[in-house]
């Protein structure tokens, strides 16, 4: 029972019932208007009838009247029963006290039949009266009676002719056939709103179980689902669109995820287990007294070297965590060049470099943070600078060019080999220390570099060729 009310709450089965109830509500409604407006116009209608083929006998009987009463009842019974076979009705032909005194009806023969005094008032009154009745018991069921009096020549109204319907009138009939009709109808509507509001709600609530089977795959760490009804043109589709796209996400994070975690376990469980070895080696006196300064001298550089390296750890969460582009600042990058060229001085001389400088003397102003741009410069030039032969010259260049700013930082150098150019930016990587004299790199500088152009919607290209390498990158300028 409980299982079959929580089946009942579901969005297919209340979808299901509102619809099925609005329909019904609807044709309920609906039904009972066209009824009733049908049943007055038709009801209307064969009170007209009745009351025009009452005034013919009326007519009729008036001129069979001899002193205010009848004097030829055989001739009069002759013609009320010749106007009942000509018409689906029959006729009553009453006094003033309301007593029938002839009658077109069989049935009634050998009974006494009286008219309500109510109706008998209203006919003789306002010419005309109508009523349903049964006539105390006359009829088995109540018949509608539509009269109207019967005027002698001296203007006295001597009694009155009542039409009568037959047990079976054709009012009855299609009265009976209506209501049959709108029957068979109501339940055609009703069957065939069941089955279209069954197959929508079913099309519509079959994507959504779906999602819900995928977003608990999702809580179990599986997210290679994805939904398939991404070629409907409604909101089901678009939100399957989207659903995708968040699985794509949520999949593309967790495996950076991982790799974050492999790459930083290696990272870090190197200078910790050289530290851990060298301290343990000093403490148990397997290192040489007189040596222990040299490896103290290590312990410190892995310290300093860890300390980077989770520094730039920190530096990218908080990079990725930040919209440049939010408050539409601007700055100019040819003023951030020269200050990282001022800063990189001592860098640049120790390595015997020559400067080529490609700055205009006109500020080049550009949409983003300026510390970000100033930062992804440096990196840059740094690792520039690091893996230059020494002696060789270090080009530094911003151009217009189409709405943006072109940074171009170039070396002289060993080339990088083409498969080694698509994982420069990986977060951890290192090219070959071999070719750079500084060891003390974690592997993140360009990885920091291509995570504030992202920042930026801007990407960053490199080639090497023949010795020289060139980073560029661009930056929506202003006209």
């Amino acid at each position: 029972m409980t299982r079959l009310k929580e089946r009942f709450r579901g969005l297919y089965w209340r979808q299901m019932l509102v619809t099925m109830g609005t329909v019904l509500l609807t044709l309920a409604l609906l039904g009972a208007s066209f009824c009733a407006l049908g049943y007055n116009f038709m009801r209307q209608e064969r009170i007209g009838d009745m009351e025009t083929r009452a005034r013919v006998v009326a007519r009729l009987s008036a001129g069979h009247l001899r002193g205010g009463s009848f004097a030829d009842g055989a001739e009069l019974a002759v013609l009320t029963g010749f106007a009942a076979s000509v018409s689906d009705m029959n006729f009553l032909i009453c006094d003033a006290q309301g007593r029938a005194l002839l009658t077109s009806d069989e049935t009634l023969s050998g009974r006494t039949v009286s008219i309500p005094e109510s109706v008998m008032r209203q006919t003789l009154e306002k010419g005309v009266g109508t009523t349903r009745s049964d006539l105390d018991g006359s009829y088995s069921g109540k018949r509608l009676l539509v009269g109207v009096p019967i005027t002698a020549a001296d203007g006295t109204q001597a009694g009155a002719v009542f039409a009568v319907t037959l047990a079976n009138s054709a009012l009855d009939q299609m009265w009976h056939g209506f209501i049959g009709l709108f029957v068979m109808t109501a339940c055609l509507v009703l069957m065939v709103a069941f089955m279209a509001s069954s197959v929508t709600a079913m099309h519509q609530v079959r994507p959504i179980r779906e999602m819900v089977a995928a977003t608990r795959r999702y809580a179990d760490g599986d997210f290679d689902v994805r939904m398939r009804d991404t070629d409907r043109n409604d909101e089901i589709g678009e939100l399957a669109v989207s659903f995708n796209t968040m699985a794509e996400s949520l999949q593309q994070t967790e495996r950076k995820r991982r790799e974050f975690i492999a790459n930083i376990s290696h990272e870090l469980k190197t200078p910790m287990t050289t530290i851990a070895g060298y301290t343990d080696g000093i403490l148990d006196g397997t290192i040489p007294r007189e040596s222990e300064r040299q490896y103290l001298q290590i312990i410190s550089d892995e310290s300093r070297r860890l300390s980077r390296l989770v520094r730039r750890m920190l530096d990218v969460s908080q990079l990725q965590a930040m919209d440049p582009l939010k408050n539409g600042s601007r700055f100019d990058v040819c003023e951030s060049m020269r200050r990282v060229l001022i800063s990189m001085e001592k860098k640049i001389t120790d390595r015997h470099l020559d400067v080529e400088a490609d700055i205009p003397d006109e500020p080049i102003l550009v949409l983003g943070d300026n510390d970000m741009i100033t930062q992804v410069i440096y990196n840059l030039l740094e690792n520039a600078a690091k893996f230059a032969t020494p002696g060789s010259v270090l080009y530094l260049g911003v151009v217009r060019r189409d709405g943006k700013a072109r940074v171009t930082v170039r070396n002289e150098g060993d080339t990088i080999p083409p498969e080694e150019i698509p994982l420069l930016f990986e977060r951890f990587h290192k090219s070959d220390k071999s070719r750079s004299e500084d060891k003390t790199g974690v592997g993140l500088g360009l990885y920091i570099v291509k995570t504030i152009l992202e920042q930026h919607r801007e990407k960053i290209d490199v080639t090497s060729e023949n010795g020289v390498t060139t980073f560029s990158f661009s930056l929506s300028a202003e006209a």
